[in-house]
């Protein structure tokens, strides 16, 4: 029988629910969270058999989204059931997994899984933050060793600098100056990813503070929960094995040689570092071969050398600090930044911090070329695009090439955001935007040289970006007695055991983006402020250099780009411009090869990269929707022929009438006589009558005979038979 357990509390204006006992009883532990209306079921399992050799925790988190939550069907005609994840969820996931992952026990060698599930949205209250605040309750539910709880909160920002706890969907699209989540306990911050409108770094500061302060309450609720309902934490257990035995020779080893097998030069490049590692490792087999210890206990201990080398560069960098390559706590590596370097595609920016290159390149298309949103959470249009690709080479390995795995599109997406708050407004630079970043060499913070790397493709591009952004990722150095060192410029050699990888972009005057993760149980207040503080120095060094290649947007777009003409039409006139089944805007693409994109405000924006076929594309949209005028002069065919007239076509959409007294100042008999289908006349309209119908003369346009007098017309009435003598019904439609 069903036992469930329910807890209730009121945060942020709203009641976080949290239940146990009801769904997916088989697992180690499982809750649901609702928050509003949006429901996350976490649930969380261990396996019981161990997985030898492995030199990591073997952790999976992965966020399900489920469209059934949103009430939606997948938008592909042959595919409905959810497939691959979306970015969304993928982002979603990782925020998860780098919030929970640093507070497990790493000794632990069997699977573990926690997933979480989205079994209800309400589009207003975030699937994220509710997945992230069910995972750790489901966590701490269970028997797992986990050093938690913590919690989550996304912030924003109202109209007068005050701070939203757990901002909705609609409160972001009013004010998107902040977008912020925090995860950790009010002491301590774990995880950070946050999108800015050139916010202060004193008010990040401060946002980040108060939302974890927002916190607690709920880490302690999940507390009383853990109390109340959950299971005895598995003790690891601690064995001396000739595996541990042999790990910690082999580090003991390492830090005997320290001063001659790592610092032994002033400056070492990644190929310099993998040599290195490949040397000690030779020579620590040497130097073991008669240990007496067996071959295969040996190859395990090696494989965890590099993290020992970690573990002593950072021990030398607390107390000495020195860094591997020379450089001081607070000193970019050497910075290289070129533009243009490629012919015929729109925009190139190459950017290159020590090791690190990546090759920005920019797309300039048609505003139908935007990306169509279609996941849980997210529907409409995205203009902005940018694309992270890491190949194998780009670490100087060998493997298959795939597509973008999780890593790839977290990178991406923090360089996207870090780019969006400065682009111009669609009303000012209509076209869709795609930046792909080619990461060409990666030795520490790939994606903030690939948000260098679209900062200067797009101003080579001329996109009238409103300000430059650079990014730097910020290392640290620690120790379990609360020591540490805040590291500018971070690689990767440096990132090990108590450290963080602490990304921030901006421009010159503030944080457009922020994505942290850290290796510890937190970071302290102390070394965030720091470190928000060290990051700008250095973001303004990276800038100068940037701004001494180019400083600014070019002016004109590359002469490869598509131009865009917008037109404003009356949008009364969208249904002629399109045609009955959009016969005729599909007639105009296919005899011009121009795009063309209608809004619903009446803006039709003409893509083309061909200026002749732009303007004969301008003229047909114009010629269709131009509002006819009495007085006005046409030339068009003659493309009906009736007793009582001719009809002549003005527009493609628009005919008017000679009335067979208008023909000529001779008289006329039937329009027959003088005129046949296909022949080209210049009209003039004497007027637009009040049901629409257009009145053309052609003979106002001809001299009038000397003594001519103008004979009344005679009112039409209904047409007889035979003769066509008038009309009462408006003029039908011509058939193209």
């Amino acid at each position: 029988m069903l036992q469930p357990k329910k807890w209730e509390m009121l945060w942020g204006g709203r009641t976080l629910t949290v239940e146990t006992g009801r769904l997916a009883l088989q697992t180690n532990a499982s809750c649901t969270v609702q928050y509003g209306d949006t429901v996350i079921m976490a649930t969380v399992v261990k396996s019981s058999n161990v997985r030898p050799g492995l030199d990591y925790f073997p952790l999976m988190v992965d966020f399900e989204e489920k469209l059934y939550a949103a009430g939606k069907i997948k938008g592909s005609r042959f595919m409905k059931r959810e497939g691959r994840p979306s970015d969304e969820a993928i982002l979603a996931g990782r925020l998860i997994d780098r919030s929970i992952r640093p507070l497990f026990d790493e000794s632990i060698r069997e699977d573990v899984q926690v997933i979480i599930t989205a079994l209800a949205v309400d589009g207003e209250n975030d699937a994220a933050i509710t997945g992230l605040v069910a995972a750790s309750a489901a966590l701490s539910l269970s028997s797992i060793p986990w050093n938690g709880p913590i919690a989550a909160a996304r912030i924003g920002m109202d109209s007068v600098g005050g701070y939203i706890l757990n901002v909705t969907a609609s409160e972001l699209e009013a004010n998107k100056t902040l977008d912020l989540v925090v995860a950790g306990t009010a002491e301590k911050l774990i995880m950070v990813e946050a999108a800015g409108t050139e916010v202060p770094e004193q008010k990040m500061f401060e946002a980040m503070k108060w939302g974890s302060e927002q916190m607690q309450p709920v880490v302690d609720f999940i507390k009383k929960i853990q109390t109340e309902a959950g299971l005895t934490k598995i003790t690891p257990e601690v064995k001396v094995t000739p595996e541990s035995e042999a790990a910690a020779m082999v580090k003991q080893f390492i830090a005997d040689n320290a001063e001659s097998m790592i610092f032994n030069s002033t400056k070492i490049t990644k190929g310099d570092r993998v040599a290195m590692i490949d040397s000690m490792k030779t020579k620590a087999k040497e130097f073991f071969a008669d240990k007496e210890i067996d071959e295969k206990v040996l190859a395990g201990a090696l494989s965890q050398l590099k993290y020992s080398i970690g573990d002593v560069i950072s021990e030398r960098i607390l107390s000495k600090s020195q860094r591997l390559d020379g450089r001081s706590i607070t000193e970019i590596r050497e910075l290289q930044v070129e533009v243009d370097l490629l012919p015929r595609v729109h925009g190139s920016g190459m950017f290159m911090r020590g090791d690190t290159q990546v090759l920005s390149v920019v797309t300039l298309g048609a505003p139908g070329d935007v990306q169509t949103l279609d996941s849980m959470e997210e529907d409409g249009k995205k203009r902005y695009m940018h694309h992270y690709n890491d190949a194998p080479y780009s670490y100087g390995e060998a493997g298959p090439l795939r597509g973008p795995g999780r890593r790839a599109i977290g990178h991406g997406a923090l360089a996207e955001r870090a780019i969006e708050p400065v682009l111009p407004l669609e009303a000012d630079f209509p076209y869709a935007i795609r930046v792909v970043s080619e990461v060409l060499g990666s030795n520490g913070s790939s994606s903030m040289a690939s948000t260098c790397g679209s900062s200067l493709s797009l101003m080579a591009a001329g996109v009238p970006l409103r300000k430059p952004v650079a990014g730097i990722a910020m290392g640290l150095a620690s120790d379990d007695k609360g020591n540490y060192k805040v590291l500018t410029d971070l690689q990767d050699v440096e990132d090990g055991h108590g450290g963080m990888d602490f990304k921030i972009a901006g421009t010159i005057d503030g944080i457009t983006a922020i994505q942290m993760d850290t290796k510890t149980q937190g970071l302290t207040w102390n070394i965030v402020d720091q470190t928000l503080k060290q990051a700008l120095e250095a973001r303004k060094t990276i800038l100068a250099k940037m701004a001494s290649v180019i400083a600014e947007p070019r002016a004109d777009l590359s002469p490869y780009a598509p131009r865009i003409v917008t037109i404003q039409i009356n949008p009364e006139k969208i249904g002629d411009l399109i045609g009955p089944g959009g016969k005729t805007i599909k007639k105009i693409v296919e005899e011009t090869g121009v795009d063309i994109d209608i809004e619903q405000d009446g803006r039709v924006l003409i893509t083309s990269v061909d200026a002749t076929a732009m303007q004969k594309a301008i003229d047909k949209v114009n010629e269709i929707t131009k509002d006819i005028m009495a007085g006005e002069i046409y030339t068009g065919k003659v493309v009906r022929l009736e007793d009582f007239g001719a009809f002549v076509s003005l527009t493609p959409n628009k005919d008017g009438l000679v009335h067979v007294s208008e023909i000529s100042y001779d008289r006329v008999n039937r329009p027959a006589d003088v005129l046949k289908l296909g022949d080209v006349v210049q009209v003039k309209v004497k007027e637009i009558d009040s049901m629409g119908r257009v009145n053309l003369s052609m003979k106002a346009l001809l001299p009038k005979p000397e003594g001519y007098v103008e004979q009344e017309r005679r009112p039409m009435g209904p047409p007889r038979s035979g003769n066509g003598g008038g009309f009462r019904k408006p003029f039908p439609p011509r058939q193209n």
